[in-house]
């Protein structure tokens, strides 16, 4: 006759080959509770689905690439007007005249931008005719042409005569530019308009004169096709006396004389941007 000691070592025994057939059961040939037939049944749905998935996602792009241009994107309603936006990328200036440490930054930014308008960069260029349109037709796929746009033409802004772009006299340059958009074509003859709010009296002088944006840089083709476009620029020169030096002056510049809108409430970018500047000496 067993002991009673006997009894737990046999409940341990049925404890451990109950938790081993769960995992392999001999008898029935299961693992993991399914045969090895239940398990292929399973693998090959699971292979059979997701196989699917994935040509269903494959065939969706597919079809979407087949509805994409290579060169134009398909839905620009969103962006039919540019932005007017300024170098420096500053939207609140300050800097001491007498300390060119504190407006460093200002001409190394003015000058690494106006790199790509420098003589040897275009002269690769072609000389248009100014006041047209430059409309290029031919092949798809064909490089097009780019107007030459010379950093010389920005003249007392340009940084040829004047290394310090007016800011040592406290008559800092700023240069403006639209965002490039293909297509875009202006009506009438665009130029920017800068006036100081609350300061009348400021006086602005444009380069190209008149701060015009010439015809004959649009439309531009997308950057795969016009891969030496450069925008074309406008610098305004604030002409400051000792009288407005110390105070900050709120500057806002308009793309006006076109069809391209300047007074959208959503978009404070749209055609136009404010900035300010504190000139202290």
């Amino acid at each position: 006759m067993a002991s009673s000691e006997d009894k737990p070592a046999v409940k341990e025994d049925e404890n451990a080959g109950s938790w081993k057939d769960s995992i392999f059961n001999p008898r029935t040939g299961e693992f993991c509770g399914r045969t090895a037939k239940s398990w292929g049944l399973i693998l090959l749905f699971y292979l059979v689905f997701y196989a699917f998935l994935a040509g269903m996602f494959v065939l969706t792009i597919w079809v979407m690439l087949m509805t994409l241009d290579d060169y134009v994107p398909r839905y620009r309603d969103r962006v039919p007007d540019p932005g007017l936006v300024i170098r420096p990328m500053e939207l609140d200036m300050m800097f001491n005249r007498s300390q060119p440490l504190q407006y460093a930054d200002y001409i190394k930014t003015l000058e690494t931008f106006l790199q790509q308008y420098n003589e040897t960069e275009q002269e690769l260029n072609k000389v248009c005719t100014a006041g047209d349109y430059f409309d290029q037709e031919g092949e798809v796929g064909v490089e097009k042409l780019t107007c030459q746009f010379k950093r010389s033409v920005l003249s007392r802004c340009s940084g040829l005569s004047d290394t310090t772009y007016g800011y040592a006299e406290g008559k800092p340059c700023i240069l403006l530019k639209m965002n490039r958009i293909i297509g875009l074509k202006p009506e009438g003859d665009p130029y920017v308009n800068c006036t100081a709010k609350k300061h009348s009296g400021i006086h602005m002088q444009y380069f190209p004169s008149g701060g015009r944006f010439d015809k004959m840089y649009f439309p531009y083709y997308g950057n795969k096709l016009h891969k030496r476009y450069v925008q074309p620029l406008v610098a305004v020169q604030l002409q400051l006396g000792k009288e407005d030096f110390n105070t900050e002056l709120t500057i806002e510049c308009r793309i006006e004389g076109s069809n391209l809108r300047n007074n959208d409430e959503r978009d404070k970018f749209l055609g136009r941007v404010t900035f300010r500047v504190t000139v202290k000496e």
